[in-house]
This record gives structure tokens, sequence and C-alpha cells, in this order.
């Protein structure tokens, strides 16, 4: 019984270099995304991982990383299910801005709440709970019950949405989740106990 859920950032986006709110607008991969997206796939290839089944968001840069990471494994044919439950928190009227001219409009005290704040909603947006709120129930109907069942799983995914599922897993609180970084392009392998409690934790870093 594998019970293996393999959780991945999407590789660096366009927008991540230029400094921009993303949230659910759909900007590529640079170069170096796909370069973390192809070394994401040869660190699970090395540790011997061979998924049963695939999950990533409806939004292309986290496809993208997921296709890139399945042909570094020889698994292109791999079972991928796609959904906006796990696409990123969106922004709202903070989405496609410079996060610097977001500072300049709001003032910078106000910008950092609704980047780390736990509940605080940005206008027209959602906060990291609002995130939650979609994601730990897909999680809970439609991916944990493949890892319980003994299979291995990958989820392909952006930085808030998989915070949401790592705060469930590891039994964080809010503060503690908001102030966690989540490099792009580095996979955190957890293993589970029958009983959906984490069993160990192992992050693949270069």
């Amino acid at each position: 019984m594998s019970r293996t859920l393999v959780l991945v950032r999407h590789g660096q986006s366009d927008w991540n270099l230029k400094n921009l709110f993303t949230g659910w607008r759909d900007p590529d991969l640079t170069d170096l995304g796909v370069k973390e997206a192809s070394a994401a796939g040869q660190r699970l290839k090395a540790a011997g991982l061979h998924f049963d089944i695939a999950f990533t968001s409806a939004l292309s840069r986290a496809q993208r990383t997921l296709k890139l990471i399945q042909a570094e494994l020889g698994q292109e044919d791999l079972e991928t299910i796609r959904d906006e439950a796990l696409n990123e928190r969106d922004y709202g009227d903070l989405s496609g801005l410079n996060k610097d001219d977001a500072r300049a409009k709001w003032g910078e005290e106000q910008v950092h709440v609704w980047r780390r704040s736990y509940d605080v909603p940005p206008p027209g947006g959602e906060s990291l709970k609002d995130t939650g709120a979609r994601v730990w129930p897909y999680y809970i109907h439609r991916i944990q019950p493949h890892v319980l069942n003994g299979g291995t799983v990958i989820v392909a995914a952006h930085g808030n949405s998989l915070r949401a599922l790592i705060m469930a897993l590891d039994g964080l609180t809010g503060e503690e989740i908001v102030a966690q970084e989540l490099a792009t392009g580095v996979p955190i392998v957890y293993k589970l106990n029958a009983d959906s409690t984490v069993a160990s934790k192992d992050v693949l870093a270069g």
C-alpha cells in the first residue's frame, strides 16, 4: 500500500518573474519555470515514484508543469483530472497589478494584510481561508480516496491552493501557514496512514 501524495507548485511563470499578482489569470511558464518542472520530474524519477493518477488546476502553468513532469517519468498517458477547485487564490482587483503599484495605490500595510493574512480577502477576491473552502472538500472527496486506497497520486497546483492543503495535512494554524513559503517546482512527498494522517513528509529540493 503506497498511500503516497505528491504536491508540486508550478514552475516560475511569466508573471512571477514580473512581480505581478496572478490569481486566476493564465500566464505561461518562463524558461526557468520549464527547467524547474523538468527538474521536479527528474527528482521524482530518482526517488522511484510512479503515479496512478494526477490532479491539476484549470490553469495552464500548472498543467504544463505536470506535463513536463510526466515526460521525465515516461508517463505521458497518465490519467489526469483538471479542476478549478485547485486554482490559485483569486486576487480579485489585484490580479495583473505589479505588487509595487498595488502598494502605491492602497498602501504597503493594506497590501501586506491582503497578501499575508489568513482570512482578509482583497477587493473582489479570495482570502486563503476562502481558497481552502474550495480546496479541502475537493481533496477529501476526489483526491484522498485514491491515496487511501493505496495509490500514488500527484497534484500540480499553485502556491495558495497547495498552502491550504498543507495547512490541513500538517495541522497548521492560519497564522503558521501564511508564513510558509512554497518554492516553485519542488515536490513535497507525503506518505499517509490508513486513517488519513501523515506518516512522513519529504521535500525533494535540488
